[in-house]
């Protein structure tokens, strides 16, 4: 298993419902915790990862500021317009200090990721790194 989501390993962002020059979507699947993509202000804000092949994911690591309500949802074909819900979570307020949630998932299959903050603790929330573990499916 490896990180699936990251632009080097092929992923992309297909969608994301806010982008600020400064910090785009993509910052949050290059690899770095110094980077991040940051919403305007209302919700729920989406970002969809769109990974190179279908794969096999297990966990996906979160860190974030100020996000409370989140949902993940999966797309077992190319058609990003078609998502199944496979979990969903509440993050704790942690003040000044980056928020790491680990959310396990047994294996489902994806070709696409949609993160949907639902809700946070401040207007503007942040997502620095998506890590999801997984590998390619094949045949």
């Amino acid at each position: 298993m490896f990180d699936v989501a990251l632009a080097s390993a092929g992923a992309h962002i297909a969608l994301s419902t806010s982008s600020d020059d400064k910090h785009p979507p993509e910052n949050i699947i290059d690899g770095n915790a110094e980077t991040f993509w940051s919403s305007t202000g209302m919700f729920p804000q989406e970002v969809v990862i769109k990974f190179q092949t279908l794969m096999k994911i297990t966990n996906v690591h979160i860190c974030s500021y100020n996000v409370k309500k989140l949902k993940l949802e999966a797309a077992e074909t190319e058609d990003i317009s078609k998502f199944d819900v496979i979990a969903e979570t509440e993050l704790e307020e942690t003040d000044s200090r980056l928020q790491q949630e680990e959310i396990q998932l047994g294996e489902k299959r994806a070709y696409s990721l949609r993160l949907v903050i639902e809700s946070g603790f401040d207007h503007f929330v942040s997502l620095h790194k998506v890590v999801v573990s997984g590998q390619a499916l094949h045949g």
